[in-house]
């Protein structure tokens, strides 16, 4: 059903217009009729219409002007103007309102059939657009969820690459730097700093988890993740690296009018804690604020920067700095490790310039720490004597410049082992499952076997045998069965039931089979072809 609204001071054209429609359209149009200016405005407000007949000189308020107050409030309403005057005036301003029709009066079926065909085509595409957004929404409501849940997974766990975390950032719309993290932890009730019957609540909240996130995303702009025991972290992007007093008080405040309204929606008590403003690859330190916040408190909301749970750093103190530079570490980013390093330094050098023992300990503490990064990373043998040298290395420096040489070097090598010795490593596990099946290729040799000598699952040597190698393990092994069984084919003395046997092979035909496959022609032809 489509609603029609007919609006002109004259019956006669009314009535044609309403005989017209019911005769061409039967059942197809709800009609009401107005005569004035005023009236029309006050039906238009009442009934809704998909489609006017608007007649320009009406009593009062003219057809124009009526036009302009209906579009305020049914801006997709479809206007066909009706007029006895020629006149460019009108039928310029009637343009500029949008209207899709400029009749003179008088007029005929064909005329009024044919308009109305193109405003209900109008009104037909705008409603399938309507349906088409309704279901588009209905699908990203349902991935909305996931992708935010994804997002703060990787940022917590750091489980990702950093395009990866750049491509959530798009979906999400994420312009910040910074954010904060808040831990929503729940249970029956609180006692001291601990909620009780967190698997009993868990269980309950996960049926109206979406209740959850909705009430949240309404008191923040933020992310929410899922469930996690009886845990929900949420993030929130921030455009600051701080948060000033009055900001985190009313923040504060906020959480805890998010938690009351939680407990009366849900019937579940609810803590909340705030950590520190950080960058996003930071995210899990600052959720561990929050959780220590509340685990130093018995309070229902406790922000990290109201309680002694951080360190404090003097003002000038880089620590931006500092942690770029074990980030860039952790990473194996050398030139950008070595820049950070470089301006640390250039730090102490201007601030410290004649506290040569504090700068020693500084260089000292870095390169030990940077070290004990770069065998956290793997792919490293500790040795508890390997650093036998570091404090005489240190205490005999006789200048800055050969302090900062020694400290560059440390770092520089840590960073560099961060990455290169995990591939060392694996390039070792490599070699050594060559080597192996190069001594064993003429045994009964399987994935298990071979990943049992490594001391590494099957699934990953397999996946670490094809990205090195580019061939699975049973394509490398049974290449190298046909390079041997080649070679023995050269000589004449060998019987293909030997050759077969000694490469590995129980089945002379399945040999064969093999073979052809690989070489391209039988053993028996490779053999006479290489006579």
């Amino acid at each position: 059903m489509y609603r029609i609204m007919l609006a002109d001071d004259e019956g006669i054209v009314t009535d044609s217009l309403k005989y017209i429609i019911e005769q061409e359209y039967p059942g197809q149009f709800e009609i009401e009729t107005a005569k004035t200016g005023r009236a029309v405005i006050e039906l238009a407000e009442s009934f809704r219409p998909d489609i006017a007949f608007m007649d320009i000189q009406m009593p009062g308020i003219n057809g124009i002007d009526a036009m302009r107050e209906i579009q305020r409030n049914n801006p997709a309403i479809v206007f066909i103007v009706l007029s006895a005057y020629d006149r460019f005036m009108y039928a310029k301003e009637a343009i500029s309102l949008g209207v899709l029709e400029y009749l003179n009066k008088p007029f005929n079926k064909t005329v009024i059939t044919e308009v109305l065909e193109r405003a209900i085509k109008c009104i037909d595409d705008r409603r399938e657009q309507h349906r088409n957004d309704l279901i588009i929404k209905e699908k990203m409501e349902n991935v909305i969820p996931v992708i935010e849940s994804g997002f703060i997974y990787s940022i917590l766990f750091r489980e990702y690459f950093e395009e990866d975390v750049n491509r959530y950032r798009e979906l999400l719309d994420i312009h910040t730097s910074y954010c904060f993290m808040m831990a929503l932890v729940f249970g029956d009730s609180q006692e001291g700093n601990h909620m009780t019957n967190a698997v009993g609540s868990s269980i309950r909240l996960s049926e109206n988890y979406h209740v959850i996130r909705d009430i949240i995303k309404e008191t923040f702009d933020c992310f929410v993740g899922n469930i996690m025991s009886n845990k929900i972290p949420v993030c929130v992007p921030h455009e600051n690296r701080s948060m000033d007093y009055n900001a985190r008080v009313d923040l504060i405040d906020s959480c805890r009018s998010l938690g009351n309204r939680l407990n009366k929606e849900c019937g579940i008590s609810f803590r909340i804690g705030i950590g520190e403003v950080v960058p996003f690859t930071d995210a899990m330190e600052s959720y561990q604020d929050g959780l220590r916040a509340l685990i130093n408190s018995t309070g229902r909301v406790g922000h990290v920067d109201d309680l002694p749970l951080s360190v404090d750093y003097a003002e000038n103190y880089p620590i931006a700095v500092e942690k770029r530079m074990f980030e860039e570490l952790r990473n194996g980013h050398f030139d950008e490790c070595m820049q950070a390093s470089n301006e640390f330094f250039g730090w102490m050098e201007q601030t410290y310039t004649g506290d040569m023992n504090n700068i020693r300990l500084k260089v000292l503490e870095f390169a030990m720490r940077a070290e004990t990064e770069s065998h956290l990373a793997g792919g490293m043998t500790y040795r508890f004597s390997e650093r036998a040298d570091y404090l005489p290395a240190v205490m005999n420096a006789s200048s800055l410049e050969e302090l900062k040489k020694w400290y560059l070097d440390r770092i520089g090598d840590a960073c560099h082992d961060a990455m290169s010795k995990r591939t060392e490593k694996s390039n070792d596990i490599i070699e050594n499952a060559k080597r192996y099946i190069d001594e064993n290729y003429n045994k009964d040799v399987s994935l298990d076997d071979i990943s049992r000598s490594m001391n590494i699952s099957p699934y990953y040597f397999s996946k670490l045998f094809k990205e090195k190698t580019g061939e699975n393990f049973v394509e490398f092994l049974t290449g190298v069965r046909i390079s041997k069984a080649k070679e023995m084919l050269a000589l004449p003395d060998r019987t293909m039931k030997e050759i077969c046997m000694e490469v590995g092979y129980s089945d002379p035909n399945y040999f064969s089979r093999i073979f052809k496959k690989v070489v391209g022609i039988p053993p028996t032809e490779y053999r006479e072809s290489v006579k």
